[in-house]
Order: structure tokens, then C-alpha cells, then sequence
């Protein structure tokens, strides 16, 4: 059975095949058409998908998608007859409904598709459903307790779920307006981060800020004795205006959803210009404390109804890593999972699983343990780019890949690794990187500004291995997907300070031979070289969507300037026309 998982006409929008409960691929659209959170319909994702697995689409047997009109249909009309939003605000919602509801006639459009010969059956999955089913259906638990976090999906923010064998029993929702997504996105927003997606920019300001504003916090976030929440709709638009969205072809924009209220409370908001102050990374420090005392008494409060050990999350706000470094902290679960792409491109898959296992009852088999689910080049084709781009380039074996490599990382080279499939979710994680020298302070610096081209409070990840990992951090818990923030011990800061942010954290991905072999080796050989298991990770790209072919990593190469690219065993450099060498 094939079954076609996609988040459509949403931000992050995706595809994934599913073929007899395996997941075969799984693609962002954004990677293909080069443009960051694509919305709208992921037919590109969809083509290539088809392509790998070697089908057509009239072999695909069902199409899920991760969203359900329908679904808390009458809380909608309500809110709709109370409140009364523009004109313009209901056609945007109808006409992204109307999408959804007839996605196998846009999917032919797109493909150049008979309808009259598909034979996929569509099945709307609601928004946290398939939220849930991303990281419940694919962990190793035979029984977890399930939550989801985000802004909005099907009139829901938060999911409460139990998981147990091949299914998933919903437990309770937060309904709009209330939402810890639409809390902190509003906070970006008047922080001057306008953008979708900026989110992780406060989570990096907020190291640098002490939570000053708690009060204030509180009157904006009110917590349930049952774990739940509420917000104070008088901060925000969303509730009384509706909340004017772009989910068109394209990158996905919101507009401003605080209210004039918020200045009155914390002070005239920051022009996304203006100058980043004290007050500002304060502000910041306490929207993340307000949003961990909201997120930790929504996990302790479900861990003590439940008394299951064992946790799955998922949804947009799972991403914040400094949260989740936490939990083993300031929660009783003894087992987390989440999975790589947490946020909305993971409904691909989610309702793929849903359909799989929940509503068609087939066993669990499958556990996604390593991220690595899109395109690969082989030799020819990678030989094929690099003589169209006229690089000069070096092919090496094995033995003399990695030494050389390392020993380029060793001695302060800026680095691109690009090897085998392309990761699935928001992180590079060991194929798609750009690798530096974590013991070289200046790095930072020289990466945010000349590479990255972004603000300098940015922090960068340590890739470690994962043996080592309890020398070095004080939790010395798995962290495959980079999906956590933990304290490095505070004897080891100083050998690695390109990956110690300001706060003595570091957002770590623990690299085993098992999921990454050559990664690993890279590791092991630097570690070699220098006596550190670590190496400065951050995804290959320049403010757009990581890389995703040869073509792609050698002009990003190219118009950064960095020194030394590895495509499989193929190696280009930058040579210093002085001198004529590295």
C-alpha cells in the first residue's frame, strides 16, 4: 500500500511516502524551490517523492493531509458569528479551505495528472492529529503519553493524547484563542523580528537577558491547575480581528497579532532596525520563563493523571530546544521522543502514520531513528556538476577524505560537508553542514557575519560523539536530532567557546556510528587531531533553505568564500591566488 502524506497550503509545506508502513522519503518543498517555509501546494516535494521510489501517481492508493476543514466546524461558525472579521480575513480562510478540501484535482493540475485515472482515496487528518501521530508512530514506545504545542491547526494550539500499541486516543485540546505558539510569535513580533519563522532568534536573544518581566508575563499567560492555559486576548489581535495570513505559493507571512496593550505593559515595541538592548533581551529572557512554566506544568500536570513514563511532542513550539533540554529536569518522564521535524512539515508524515496505523489498524513497524529521508547524488552525478561549474576538484578515497578534512578543520578552515541524503527537518545534521573548529573562539563571529549574514547573538551547535557526550555536558542524554539545549560542564567551556552560548549552553546533536558513520568518522578523526570530540555544526546555507544538491552546495561554496568542500569524496578548494594553495 502507498500512501502519499502531505502538509499543504500551510506553512513548511512537504510530502512523504509511506510504502507498507515504511517511510521511503520525505521532502520540504522549500529545499527544492529555494525559498524558506514555502506554503501553498508542495508539488515539486511531490514529484520528486514519485521519482524516487520509482512510481506514478496513479499508483498511490491514498493521499493524507494533515489538516481537516471540518474538523470543530461549529467552534469556528461561533467564533466567526461573534466576532465578525473582515471580509478579506473569511475569503483568505474559505479560499485556503477550499484548497485543502479538493486536493487531488490541484495535485493533477500540478502533476499533469488524469483525475479520472487516480485512484487515491483523500483522507483529511486534523491538524494535532497528525501532529501527535509524527512523533507517536514512529518513536520506539509501545505505550507514551502524546502532546503537541504550536500556534494554530483546525481551530487547535495544544493536544493531549494517549498512545498505546497501534493507536492514539485524543484526550483533551486548547482551543482558540489560546495558544503558547500565537504567545510567543505575537512577543517575536514586538521584539522586531517579523518574519515567519524568527521565533528562534528570541530563543537565542533570550540567553542574554535575565527574566526580569515575570509579572507581567503572568497577567499575559494564565495557567490551569489541569495543565492547560489561557492567554489574556487584550495583548493580542488574533482573537477580536482574526489573524491575516499569507499561505499562498510562496514564503508564508502574519501580520502583527500584538496589541497596543503590549507597549503599555512592557514598553514601546523595537523597530526590526532599531538597536538590540538590555530591555529587549530581558523581554526575551522572560517570554522564554513564561513559556517553560507554562510548557513544564502542561507535562508534569499530564504525567500525573497519566503516570506513563514515557513522552512523544510534537508541533511548531516543540522546536524550542532550550525547553526541551529541560524536561528530564523539571519533569518525571523518564523517556522522550521527538522526532526531527516536529513542526508543521512533519504532519506529512503524521497523517500518513494516522491512516496507516490508527484508521486502517495496521501494527507498528516502523521507528524513524535517523533523519536522512531525501535526495543522494552518486559519482557521476556529482562529476556531472562539478565540470558544468568549472571547479577544480580532487577525488580521494576514504583514508585521505577524512584526513585531510579534519586537518582543514583543525586549522581554522571554514568547511562545507555534503554527503549522502539530504536531512529531513529544520537542522543539518552531519550531511548538509557547514563545519568549523569549535576551540577557535573568533568563529562565531566570522560565521554570523561573513557566512550566515545574521544577527551576532546567534549561538552555533556542537556535533558530538555520542560516547563522549557525558565528558562533556551535564546531561549526558541522547540528542540524535539536535532537539535539545544542555549545560556544558563548566571546565570544558573554554576549550570549545565557538559553541558555548553566553549562557554556558550548547544546542547539541550526539552523532552515533549507527545513524551517521561517516560523520562520526569525521568526528573521531578531528578528535584525533586536536583531543576534542566536538565539531561546530550549523546548516549549509546562506540565508536560504539548507542545500540540496551538488549545485547548490558549490555556489553557496562559492559566494560565502569558504575554503574546502567535500561532496562524497570529491574535494574542492579555495585557493589563495597569492600563493596558489589552501
Amino acid at each position: 500500500m502507498i500512501i502519499l502524506g502531505l502538509n499543504a497550503y500551510h506553512g513548511d509545506s512537504a510530502a512523504c511516502l509511506v510504502v507498507d508502513g515504511k517511510l521511503v522519503c520525505a521532502m520540504e518543498e522549500e529545499r527544492i524551490r529555494r525559498q524558506k517555509h514555502w506554503a501553498g501546494l508542495p508539488a515539486e516535494a511531490v514529484k520528486w517523492c514519485l521519482d524516487y521510489a520509482h512510481l506514478e501517481f496513479k499508483d498511490v492508493d491514498y493521499i493524507a493531509i494533515g489538516r481537516n476543514p471540518f474538523a470543530h466546524l461549529d467552534k469556528k461558525l461561533f467564533k466567526l458569528m461573534s466576532k465578525r472579521p473582515s471580509l478579506s480575513f473569511v475569503r483568505g480562510r474559505l479560499s485556503n479551505a477550499s484548497k485543502v478540501g479538493d486536493i487531488k484535482t490541484e495535485l493533477c493540475k500540478a502533476l499533469g495528472a488524469d483525475k479520472h485515472l487516480i485512484k487515491a482515496k483523500v483522507k483529511n487528518i486534523e491538524h494535532h492529529r497528525a501532529h501527535l501521530a509524527s512523533s507517536y508512530f514512529v518513536s520506539p514506545f509501545k505505550r507514551a503519553v502524546c502532546v503537541s504545542v504550536d500556534g494554530f491547526g483546525d481551530f487547535v494550539s495544544t493536544m493531549r493524547g494517549l498512545g498505546a500499541g497501534n493507536k492514539l486516543t485524543v484526550k483533551d485540546a486548547v482551543y482558540y484563542p489560546h495558544s503558547l505558539g500565537i504567545f510567543y510569535t505575537a512577543l517575536t513580533q514586538y521584539l522586531g523580528f517579523p518574519h515567519y519563522g524568527d521565533e528562534y532568534k528570541v530563543m537565542g536573544l533570550s540567553a542574554m537577558g535575565k527574566p526580569v518581566y515575570m509579572a507581567e508575563m503572568r497577567k499575559i499567560v494564565k495557567l490551569k491547575p489541569n495543565g492547560l492555559f489561557e492567554l489574556d486576548s487584550a495583548y493580542f489581535t488574533h482573537d477580536s480581528k482574526g489573524v491575516e495570513m499569507t499561505w499562498s505559493e510562496g514564503s508564508p507571512s502574519i501580520a502583527p497579532i500584538f496589541a497596543d496593550k503590549l507597549n503599555d505593559l512592557l514598553g514601546k515595541l523595537r523597530g526590526k532596525d532599531e538597536p538590540v538592548t538590555d530591555h529587549h533581551a530581558n523581554i526575551a529572557a522572560s517570554m522564554q520563563a513564561m513559556y517553560e512554566e507554562a510548557f513544564f506544568n502542561l507535562l508534569n500536570k499530564t504525567y500525573d493523571k497519566y503516570k506513563v513514563p514515557n513522552l512523544c511532542l510534537s508541533g511548531g513550539c516543540i522546536q524550542n530546544s532550550l525547553a526541551n533540554g529541560r524536561i528530564f529536569e523539571k519533569t518525571k518522564f523518564k523517556e522522550v521522543y521527538i522526532p526531527p521535524a516536529a513542526y508543521d512539515a512533519g504532519t506529512a508524515v503524521g497523517a500518513a502514520y494516522w491512516l496507516w496505523n490508527e484508521t486502517l489498524g495496521h501494527p507498528r513497524t516502523y521507528v524513524m531513528d535517523r533523519p536522512y529521508l531525501g535526495p543522494e547524488y552518486n559519482d557521476a552525478e556529482i562529476e556531472k556538476v562539478l565540470n558544468e561549474k568549472g571547479v577544480t576538484y580532487a577525488k580521494l578515497t576514504d583514508d585521505e577524505l577524512f584526513t585531510v578534512f579534519a586537518k582543514a578543520v583543525a586549522d581554522g578552515k571554514i568547511t562545507g560537508w555534503f554527503q549522502g541524503r539530504t536531512e529531513w527537518g529544520p537542522r543539518a545534521l552531519g550531511n548538509r553542514s557547514i563545519v568549523v573548529d569549535p576551540r577557535r573562539a573568533e568563529m562565531k563571529d566570522i560565521l554570523n557575519a561573513r557566512v550566515k549574514r545574521r544577527e551576532n547573538f546567534r549561538p552555533f551547535a556542537p556535533s558530538i560523539l555520542a560516547e563522549a557526550a557525558g565528558e562533556w555536558f551535564d546531561a549526558p542524554y541522547p540528542v540524535p536530532f539536535m532537539e535539545k539545549v544542555y549545560m556544558i560542564k563548566e571546565d570544558k567551556r573554554k576549550l570549545i567557546p565557538a559553541v558555548t552560548h553566553l549562557d554556558g549552553t550548547g544546542r547539541l546533536q550526539t552523532v552515533t556510528e549507527a545513524m551517521n558513520p561517516r560523520y562520526h568518522r569525521l568526528i573521531k578523526t578531528f578528535e584525533k587531531l586536536t583531543g576534542v570530540p566536538i565539531v561546530l555544526n550549523t546548516s549549509f546555507n546562506e540565508n536560504e533553505p539548507i542545500v540540496n544538491t551538488p549545485g547548490q552546495a558549490i555556489d553557496c561554496f562559492q559566494r560565502v568564500g569558504m575554503d574546502l568542500l567535500a561532496i562524497g569524496n570529491y574535494l574542492v578548494a579555495s585557493l589563495n591566488k597569492s600563493t596558489g594553495k589552501l
